[in-house]
């Protein structure tokens, strides 16, 4: 864990689930007014635990708790906490719940992605930890050898306003749907006002909250990378648990590395999902053809979407680099200058790399068989064809 001051900002660094839910509970635990939370995934199993009965002991004490989680990273919760947390007055909603063979549809690909919390106006966190055990995931039947890799970081400052201002926003869209379900026109239409208020987010500083949605901010993500990646002299990290970016991202990649900027990629070897895991392969060839170093996660999941240039800008949040972050799902990352900060998010970077990784060997990768070549280019054209019914341009 580490922490910094980027001029009005307080971070700190959190490293995986251990040092999130650690810091949130004492948050929660000390709100006095109110505690915002949104999640992908809400498991209530292991260490998640400790954070649902600290939003519990919060509602007892009367502050105002309100959760959001996806309805296909979370779905309905399960009864039992479902009940306790009605019980004492958390308040949960669940972002476009999956009916059906509705999933199916492109329009129902945009999914609630992004991991933010605020409590008091004092502190945000934001990051791509879901609540979920460093130890647990859904596709593996007991415990993991290693935990997971992911962060996050807690914020105290002018960004926890903002942070605060697209929860409140995105609460009262729901909260307008629900009410015009009920044909509660009234409250609807009082729902909508409170979603309707434009959002102020920062644009310059040192520290920024930059969002991804279907509204104002269809591009902000990728626009912020493509800037800082353009502006690199040295030296680009970056860890991307889905990793699938399109042709002007892809393209400022392959620029800085012709440049002579060392460009290093930390990238899934123990794949959750084989379709887009053999599609980012399909990618390798030409990156590593312009000197960008490959390097696969193989001692646990990767989860981190990260990125550290220069050794002074830094983002962690929410996003990977693929079609899914980019171009359908809400998404929000901290993005700041702080040489601390952005070190020692390096340095745990670069560790991973030569404790946990092993470097893709390009001469290997292009003597691999046609039928792995095969795999590689099919799972490529799905995923463009995926893209291509969502009626985006990539």
């Amino acid at each position: 864990m580490n922490q910094a001051r980027a001029h009005s900002h307080e971070m700190r660094l959190l490293t995986g689930g251990v040092d999130l839910f650690a810091a949130m509970v004492v948050a929660m635990d000390a709100a006095q007014h109110e505690v915002l939370l949104e999640t992908y995934i809400f498991a209530f199993a292991g260490a998640g635990t400790d954070v649902a009965h600290a939003l519990m002991r919060a509602a007892q004490r009367g502050v105002r708790v309100c959760v959001v989680v996806d309805g296909i990273g979370t779905g309905e919760l399960p009864a039992m906490w479902a009940d306790q947390f009605a019980q004492v007055g958390v308040q949960v909603r669940v972002y476009a719940p999956a009916v059906g063979l509705g999933f199916w549809l492109p329009s129902r690909w945009r999914r609630l992605h992004r991991k933010l919390c605020v409590v008091d106006t004092t502190v945000a966190f934001c990051g791509g930890i879901n609540i979920l055990d460093d130890y647990l995931d859904p596709h593996v039947q007991g415990l993991l050898k290693a935990p997971r890799l992911d962060y996050a970081v807690s914020v105290r400052g002018p960004l926890v306003l903002a942070a605060r201002a697209t929860m409140a926003q995105l609460w009262s869209r729901i909260e307008a749907v629900r009410e015009l379900r009920s044909q509660d026109l009234g409250s609807a239409l009082d729902a909508l006002r409170g979603a309707k208020q434009r959002l102020h987010l920062p644009v310059r500083g040192e520290t920024q909250l930059v969002l991804r949605d279907n509204v104002r901010h269809r591009a902000h993500i990728e626009r912020t990378y493509r800037k800082a990646i353009g502006a690199a002299r040295h030296d680009i990290v970056v860890a991307s648990a889905y990793f699938f970016p399109g042709l002007r991202l892809r393209r400022a990649l392959l620029m800085a590395a012709r440049r002579g900027v060392r460009v290093r990629l930390l990238l899934q070897g123990q794949y959750e999902y084989y379709l887009p895991y053999r599609a980012a392969r399909q990618l390798y060839g030409q990156l590593m053809a312009a000197g960008v170093e490959i390097y696969e996660y193989h001692a646990s999941y990767l989860h981190a979407k990260v990125a550290v240039i220069d050794g002074k800008w830094l983002t962690v949040g929410s996003s990977n680099l693929d079609p899914f972050s980019l171009l359908l799902a809400r998404e929000a990352n901290v993005v700041a200058h702080d040489a601390q900060m952005a070190q020692a998010l390096q340095a745990s970077l670069v560790s991973a790399i030569e404790q946990g990784a092993a470097r893709v060997d390009p001469h290997v990768y292009l003597s691999r068989g046609w039928r792995e070549r095969a795999v590689d280019a099919l799972a490529s054209a799905v995923l463009r064809f995926g893209v291509f019914l969502t009626g985006k341009r990539y």
